[in-house]
């Protein structure tokens, strides 16, 4: 029979796992390959480096699968303290996850362009590249649409943190507010593009730091057990 430490520490391994997956894929195998508006030299960094990219995909389906099992964790975990919340938590973590999977058709669609000959003999080098680089930036533009779902599942998930007892409350606050941190980030992606990388990083601090303390907790505490008010005694 499942505890809810149990439970809490399963979905901190799961939890650790999306982030090492995500980060890897998003920052270290697609962030060393594309270079924004050069179409040949994206191309070139595909083809030079497509095991890695490979690998990125891979790693992409894994985060995948963990963040969708973490939902159906922490759904267990909280479906006890709001039912109708941990039940929004975990749709949008089913919604974030498709988004993903659908992102990453377009990555794939770029490796496929870069190395095989046969669309290059049919588009040219230089239609050829543009296709790629086009479908590398759908995959970045799908990526940070999805950001809104892993933004918006944060907030259940801080409220449910909250409510429960089983975290410290401060843990809950933080979580609620990344939340908005992550629309912020995907709102201005598509408003006002040349804010950058440095921008980005300045309002996901907060998911960072959030996400980081619940993926330790998890992991070290489990969940607290909750206080119950301890009965007066009956006097005749």
């Amino acid at each position: 029979m499942n505890t809810p430490k149990r439970t809490a520490r399963l979905a901190g391994v799961l939890y650790l796992f999306v982030g090492v997956f995500g980060l890897f894929a998003q920052d270290y195998a697609r962030g060393t390959i594309y270079v924004p508006g050069d179409a040949a030299a994206s191309a070139h960094n595909i083809v030079a480096h497509s095991t890695l990219v490979r690998l990125g995909v891979v790693a992409d389906l894994a985060m995948a699968t963990s963040f969708i099992f973490l939902g159906m964790a922490f759904y267990q975990l909280f479906k006890h303290v709001h039912k109708e919340v941990a039940g929004a938590l975990l749709v949008f973590v089913a919604i974030g996850t498709g988004m993903t999977l659908v992102g990453l058709l377009y990555d794939f669609a770029a490796l496929l362009l870069a190395t095989d000959p046969s669309y290059a003999s049919a588009l040219g080098a230089g239609g050829s590249d543009a296709l790629t680089l086009l479908f590398t930036d759908m995959h970045r533009y799908g990526t940070a649409t999805a950001g809104m779902l892993f933004g918006l599942w944060l907030l259940p998930l801080g409220y449910l943190a909250y409510r429960s007892g089983m975290f410290p409350r401060v843990l809950g606050v933080v979580l609620m507010v990344a939340c908005f941190g992550y629309l912020i980030d995907t709102f201005t992606v598509f408003l006002v593009p040349g804010l950058g990388a440095t921008f980005s990083t300045i309002v996901t601090a907060p998911a960072g730091v959030a996400e980081l303390w619940m993926v330790g907790y998890l992991l070290i505490v489990g969940v607290r057990t909750p206080k119950t008010a301890s009965r007066a005694p009956i006097t005749a």
